[in-house]
């Protein structure tokens, strides 16, 4: 670890004064983005049975959690969802389904999903798990846009909170997506226990492989995970964290997702000012979100536009 590494982390974790941490990333925000806010969604795909043992995940079948457990959704569902979605200005629908990695037949039958989604002018995203380069081509050739590919948490951390696959295999993922030319989306997920030093590790890893979007997820506590009991993160804390990821990737959109309203609470609204310009709006997987006509009222009420 280099003396300004040190430094910096020292420095950022001990500043009482966050004001001045949000109003440098806000800077930053205006710099890059201006002030348009872009609005994503996700639609559960393929829920449950997922035989990864991440602590976090309601759709692990060793855990005993109460989610919707179904096969792949049919592509009048789907699309019926994205249409709706596109009428409140979400630039961007991402189809995710539960699982390490897809069968061959789920990943022919969303290829044909995508292309008709692309044929109707949707900007398509996925999240499908660990994928090949072979499928990756396959997808970006029926018209995928964007592949996302969650890191979670730093490489040293990783294996604290999952053992059935590893983080350089999610690693490979993003490289090859960035190799065909994909757009990429990746993230993690905080409050599970990871320090500091783990946050800024991973928006270094982030960095270093020059994804597009980044998403941020707080961690929701669901009851029969290992983390169930698991506190929530302080707001606080929580806006920080979108400013640290603004400042190490500064041109990069900052994407708040799961867990927005109810780790932030009263302080949703401050997101803007810690360095986030996007947001995943509606039901996440297995938790609530935010309605599209409430999401698309909360930007607009704070003078931002949306980048559609």
């Amino acid at each position: 670890m280099s003396k300004s590494y040190q430094k910096f982390l020292k420095n950022f974790i001990e500043k009482k004064d966050y004001l001045k941490i949000f109003l440098k990333a806000f800077k930053l925000t205006q710099k890059y983005k201006g002030n348009k806010i872009e609005l994503c969604t996700i639609i559960n795909a393929k829920s449950g049975k997922c035989p990864g043992d991440c602590k976090f995940c309601a759709q692990s079948l060793k855990y005993n959690t109460s989610i919707k457990i179904y096969p792949l959704l049919n592509e009048k569902e789907i699309i019926s969802y994205a249409k709706k979605a596109k009428k409140f200005k979400v630039k961007r629908i991402s189809l995710v389904t539960s699982g390490i990695k897809l069968y061959k037949k789920d990943i022919l039958t969303l290829g044909k999903i995508i292309e008709n989604l692309a044929n109707s002018e949707i900007k398509v995203c996925a999240s499908l798990g660990i994928l090949k380069l072979e499928e990756i081509k396959f997808l970006k050739d029926c018209g995928l846009g964007r592949l996302h590919c969650n890191l979670e948490t730093s490489e040293s951390f990783f294996p604290k909170i999952c053992t059935t696959h590893n983080f350089r295999d999610k690693v490979k993922t993003v490289e090859t997506a960035k190799n065909v030319g994909l757009s990429v989306c990746s993230g993690g997920i905080f409050g599970i226990g990871e320090s500091w030093k783990n946050r800024i590790e991973l928006a270094i890893t982030l960095k270093k492989l020059e994804v597009d979007s980044v998403p941020l997820n707080f961690l929701i506590p669901i009851k029969g995970t290992p983390l169930e009991s698991q506190p929530l993160l302080p707001p606080i804390e929580a806006l920080k964290i979108i400013s640290l990821f603004r400042l190490i990737l500064p041109e990069k959109d900052i994407r708040v997702a799961g867990g927005r309203l109810q780790v932030l609470k009263d302080f949703s609204s401050w997101i803007f000012l810690a360095g986030a310009n996007a947001l995943i709006t509606g039901d996440y997987l297995t938790t609530k979100g935010r309605s599209f006509e409430d999401d698309l009222k909360f930007v607009k009420n704070h003078g931002l536009k949306i980048d559609f």
